[in-house]
């Protein structure tokens, strides 16, 4: 995912995509400490993915003048419930752990 990509989502999309990469970040942790993640590399991409995330949700934050951190959270919990696709998705690469990290993930 590149600059242009996040640009290009909506306030909606934006947060269904930061819960998904957050999730694959909790997910890939698991694995690399488990020994089961092939390519380390990959966690810092996901990394950087939340970073222009979040980067452009703090730009239209500032656009609309609004508080920090604020744009995000009220999107998240409305997608957490409308978006249950990213869940089944990650599901076969989570294995056993999915419930952990739904756990970690969950923003209430």
């Amino acid at each position: 995912m590149n600059a242009a990509e996040v640009k290009g989502l909506t306030d909606q999309q934006l947060a269904e995509k930061l819960s998904v990469r957050e999730r694959d970040l909790v997910t890939g942790r698991f694995q690399k400490a488990q020994n089961q993640l092939e390519n380390t590399a990959s966690l810092a991409l996901i990394r950087k993915d939340i970073a222009r995330i979040k980067g452009e949700a703090r730009t239209r934050e500032q656009a609309q003048k609004l508080g920090k951190d604020s744009l995000l959270p009220k999107l998240a919990k409305g997608a957490a419930k409308s978006s249950p696709a990213p869940v089944a998705a990650n599901a076969e690469k989570g294995g056993f752990l999915k419930g952990i990290v739904d756990k970690l993930t969950a923003k209430e």
